[in-house]
């Protein structure tokens, strides 16, 4: 019998289940902002950077399917990376997910202000942005440091309700598209396809946390590879859909600034009038707040586990007497997302959390090839990617290209905090 076995988890997550996961943490508040920044940087050529992502994404799926049939534990790119290489990597793995996490927390949490501000005009300006965002972080952080359950409930907003308006997007949009808007006269230089290619990856993030219910689901070997390829073809197919239809609606007007915060409204409002961008200003809301609220249910949890281990203060493992729940953790996550969200824009806050995410992605990579070399596998014959000895090193070059077009702000952040995990682990060793 298995380690989770022993643990009383069931494996009851099948193909559609474990698709429809992926398919609905992915889908967040990033495709409706991010056709526009595309749009700015490659004109008529965006969608290339979306087929750029997509193929990376698909060649760290891939990764993801062999080691997590391999490596069939709950916790998902720290168990496979813990598995490959021990216990200091996967670590570093984990700290550099709530790190990529947390910072797209701050930049969800900026467009749920911004898109508030487009439907109601009066919220407008520097100065409400920060209380609403305030009061969205702050109404989360006290329902989740008054009960998990309660914090769960608030986070269970159905997946129809954020995907219809953006289908509906698409499919009320496509007969008004006009091809001339679509044509590319020039192709972009390979440097600024990989830096669209950076920044658009931040909207494809989100297998890694669908992952961490493994250890329940049924047959992995079959059932993770699937839902995988799966759930993420879902996702390519509805996000260059979304940018064909915003870039041929609006054409060169797409990179305005001044629609820049809510492209896609100002997109439906040119084919289906005021009613259509209220839906879009609705869709963006329910999206981002079902990511803030799921957010601000599981990332604190890693603060607390990290302190309860030794790595963090100790005052981040307190458990709240009357809630049990870890107030202390909860308020810090909080307090960070509301400093980052109102201090740094939501393009930093993309780069960042990529560059983050995309290190984890290439450890999980790397990992995929080295636990075949060691031919691991807990749970019967293991699923075999096809090309498998080269996949995990084309998934890693690509990776690399991506992340040689970031910024300094994100190498010396990302690199702050990995020392200071570092310094952490060794004093816990010690």
């Amino acid at each position: 019998m298995s380690d989770l076995q022993q643990a009383g988890l069931q494996r009851v997550i099948g193909v559609r289940g474990l698709a429809a996961a992926i398919f609905n943490i992915t889908v967040g508040a990033g495709i409706f902002v991010l056709p526009a920044r595309a749009a700015a940087q490659l004109g008529a050529a965006a969608p290339l950077a979306y087929v750029v992502c997509a193929v990376a994404i698909a060649l760290v799926a891939l990764c993801f399917a062999e080691a997590g049939s391999r490596v069939p534990r709950s916790g998902g790119p720290y168990a496979y990376v813990e598995a490959a290489f021990g216990p200091y990597v996967g670590y570093l793995c984990g700290v550099l997910l709530w790190l990529g996490i947390t910072l797209a927390m701050g930049a969800v949490a900026g467009v749920f202000a911004d898109a508030l501000a487009e439907l109601i005009p009066g919220l407008s300006g520097l100065v409400w942005r920060a209380v609403v965002i305030v009061l969205l972080v702050g109404s989360f952080t006290v329902v989740n440091v008054r009960g998990a359950s309660l914090g769960s409930s608030v986070s269970g907003i159905s997946i129809i309700a954020k995907l219809a308006p953006l289908v509906a997007f698409v499919v009320l949009g496509a007969p008004h598209v006009a091809s001339a808007n679509l044509a590319i006269t020039a192709m972009p230089p390979l440097g600024e396809v990989g830096s669209a290619g950076l920044l658009l990856m931040f909207a494809f993030f989100g297998m890694e946390s669908a992952l961490q219910v493994s250890g329940e689901v049924v047959a992995p070997q079959r059932t993770v590879p699937r839902a995988i390829g799966l759930g993420l073809f879902g996702v390519a197919l509805l996000y260059i859909s979304v940018q064909v239809v915003a870039q041929g609606v609006l054409g060169a007007s797409l990179a305005a600034p001044d629609i820049a915060k809510a492209p896609l409204a100002a997109a439906a409002q040119q084919f289906a009038g005021s009613a259509g961008k209220r839906l879009i200003l609705i869709g963006m809301i329910v999206s981002t707040f079902g990511f803030m609220a799921a957010s601000m249910l599981s990332t604190p949890r890693t603060l607390y586990a990290l302190a309860a281990n030794g790595f963090l203060p100790t005052r981040l493992s307190r458990v709240h007497p009357a809630y049990r729940t870890p107030d202390v953790a909860i308020m810090v996550q909080a307090a960070v997302v509301c400093i980052t969200a109102i201090a740094i824009t939501y393009v930093q806050l993309a780069i960042v959390s990529s560059s983050a995410v995309l290190l984890v992605y290439l450890a999980c990579a790397v990992a995929a090839a080295r636990l075949r070399q060691k031919d691991v596998r807990t749970d019967g014959e293991p699923f075999r990617m096809p090309g498998g000895s080269m996949v995990p090193w084309a998934a890693a070059a690509l990776i690399v290209w991506l992340l040689t077009t970031t910024s300094p702000l994100a190498w010396l952040l990302t690199g702050g905090v990995i020392a200071l995990a570092s310094l952490g682990y060794v004093a816990r060793r010690r």
